[in-house]
């Protein structure tokens, strides 16, 4: 008999893969029946027992998909596979459950910010403009956005990058022990109580507000984001680099230089835009600091200004249709802001990626 007859000829298994519920295999369209039974009976138990709200619904239908699948499995495979499906189903709930209020929110968002963005909006500030009324825009919170987290990102680059240095490269001993400690302590400081701190000495020094007031507060909560983020890529960078490097000669920190900080750049980088994005969108240290304005103020370094976080508060403060739009608005370029910010993250990550053939 010829190597392809006996390649070709039906083993009992393939056999029984003709026929998956025969062979005690359920056919892969069974977790959709699942999904469409699962919610079928959510909804008619909740319907019945006279609930009235979708988020009840949604959670006696994700139970019972989880119930019905482990069941059905257990009847028609075995009991292993029936936990391997709970466990799957398990996973597939969660993931549906943190997606649906992300798309909800998204959905939100862009359908009332879109009802007063566009160029008026985006060019012009809010002076002269009550806040009950329809115009105004958002041009001097951008503004004051822009200047604040830049002079906030100049102070903690530097700040962040040379502490991770330290930690990885030369940290040993109590001292690298007791800033590992007040790193993890700052990367869990709530922000007003980083607000508090420079209006003590905003109080002490006789300051008065401004941009650069907050821009220092924000940068109190970027300073262990960028440690932590830079700190990881330089543990990734190969000692065998480091080790060539020297071997050749070189000195330590023309090696860090020159070796070590290069090839971790572009995970430094997206850290970096990551911790922009985590400070973008803070409030507190604003309202403490730099108290808003309804003008255009380009100076950080002078008088009030105003910020994206602070104007959708102040707007849905006021409590009116327009005020209620302007703020959804804002909140629309604060969220296009920090993804512009991501995709910038992500271009530059693949930009500096070492690179691994031609």
């Amino acid at each position: 008999m010829s190597h392809t007859a006996i390649k070709d000829r039906p083993t009992p298994a393939r056999a029984a893969r003709k026929g998956p519920l025969s062979a005690r295999s359920l056919p892969r369209w069974a977790p959709i029946a699942f999904a469409v039974v699962s919610i079928a009976l959510g909804c008619g138990i909740s319907i019945a027992a006279g609930w009235e709200s979708r988020v009840q619904w949604g959670l006696v239908s994700a139970l019972l998909f989880v119930l019905v699948s482990y069941v059905v499995t257990s009847i028609v495979e075995n009991k292993r596979q029936a936990k391997d499906r709970l466990a799957t189903s398990v996973v597939w709930v969660c993931f549906i459950l943190a997606v649906i209020p992300l798309f909800s929110l998204i959905w939100v968002t862009v359908s009332r910010g879109l009802k007063v963005l566009n160029a008026y909006f985006l060019s012009h500030s809010m002076a002269g403009v009550p806040g009950f009324e329809q115009g105004g825009g958002v041009y001097h919170a951008i503004i004051g956005t822009l200047e604040q987290v830049g002079l906030a990102t100049l102070v903690s680059v530097p700040i962040g990058l040379l502490t991770a240095v330290y930690l990885v490269e030369y940290g040993k001993g109590a001292l690298a022990k007791a800033v590992t400690f007040f790193v993890d302590v700052m990367t869990g400081i709530p922000s007003i109580v980083a607000g508090l701190f420079i209006l003590s000495i905003m109080l002490i020094a006789h300051l008065q507000p401004s941009g650069l007031m907050g821009a220092l507060a924000l940068s109190i909560l970027m300073i262990p984001v960028v440690v932590r983020s830079t700190e990881e890529m330089l543990k990734l960078v190969p000692n065998e680099l480091r080790e060539a490097s020297l071997a050749l000669g070189v000195p330590k920190w023309r090696t860090i230089l020159k070796v070590v900080i290069p090839t971790a750049l572009g995970g430094i980088t997206t850290g970096v835009m990551l911790a922009i994005a985590r400070i973008a969108g803070e409030t507190a240290p604003i309202m403490l600091l730099v108290f808003g304005s309804q003008l255009i103020n380009t100076n950080p370094f002078e008088g009030a200004q105003s910020s994206l976080p602070f104007y959708i508060w102040e707007q849905y403060r006021v409590g009116s249709e327009a005020s209620y739009d302007r703020a959804w608005a804002a909140a629309l370029v604060l969220i296009a802001f920090v993804m512009l910010l991501n995709l910038v993250a992500r271009g530059i990550a693949r930009w500096k990626a070492p690179k691994t053939g031609r």
